[in-house]
């Protein structure tokens, strides 16, 4: 049987809609898993449930986690924040770590992941940390805009065997504090922590760049989602 993962729903807040980028779903489908959308819902009874269908989460990119979830308000003002969609995932990710299911997490995804832990964000990139990295290039996205550095020691670097990745980037905030618990697994030209990892987790990792966008032409990425689904299968 085929593992089956849940990917979190996209919001589009002018039409009202919930929607999907298919590389999510195409790179999932190619590692070997059944994904599938679930509906936005802040149900506790649903969002058990939803849980209890997967084998694994994939946090996906998106909206802003709002700054009241770590402890600060918008300092400036440019934030796009969905309040259901960061608690329906934080519900789901204490669920996750209770029970050791496996959770990737790709940008927003990485974000919401180290706040859960107790981290903190910059914001704002440009206003907090400015830099001559593009952190937030022009589509087309499948193509790098910086690399990264893979820190050894690390489950990255066990399964991509090498110390540089080329990667693409389309995020204005990144880790601040890094949450407790967590180590970092890529660390960008400019200082930022770009991938990280519970070590007591079996699999609780996630990548600030996108591999939904690169997995068609990069292997390295490929294999992002085929240890993610290897996790996943190891639970059957």
């Amino acid at each position: 049987m085929r593992p089956v993962v849940a990917v979190m729903p996209l919001v589009d807040d002018e039409r009202e809609s919930l929607w999907m980028l298919p590389g999510y779903m195409n790179a999932l489908r190619e590692a070997g898993a059944v994904p599938f959308m679930p509906a936005l819902t802040t149900d506790r009874q649903e969002i058990g449930q939803i849980f209890g269908m997967c084998d694994g989460l994939v946090m996906t990119g998106g909206h802003d986690v709002n700054p009241a979830c770590y402890g600060e308000s918008d300092r400036y003002g440019n934030l796009h924040c969905c309040d259901a969609r960061d608690e329906m995932e934080l519900a789901l990710l204490e669920r996750a770590v209770a029970s050791d299911k496996p959770v990737l997490g790709i940008c927003r995804g990485l974000q919401i992941m180290n706040i859960f832990c107790g981290g903190t964000l910059y914001q704002d990139l440009p206003s907090e940390h400015p830099s001559d990295v593009d952190h937030h290039q022009h589509p087309p996205y499948g193509r790098p805009a910086h690399h990264v550095h893979i820190l050894s020691r690390t489950p990255l670097r066990e399964d991509l065997h090498d110390t540089d990745l080329a990667v693409n980037s389309r995020h204005h905030q990144a880790i601040c504090k890094l949450g407790e618990g967590l180590d970092p697994m890529a660390i960008s030209e400019d200082g930022l922590v770009e991938a990280i990892y519970r070590p007591r987790s079996a699999f609780y990792r996630a990548v600030q760049w996108h591999p939904e966008h690169l997995y068609k032409v990069d292997e390295p990425n490929r294999c992002i989602f085929r240890s993610f689904v290897n996790a996943c299968t190891l639970r059957d």
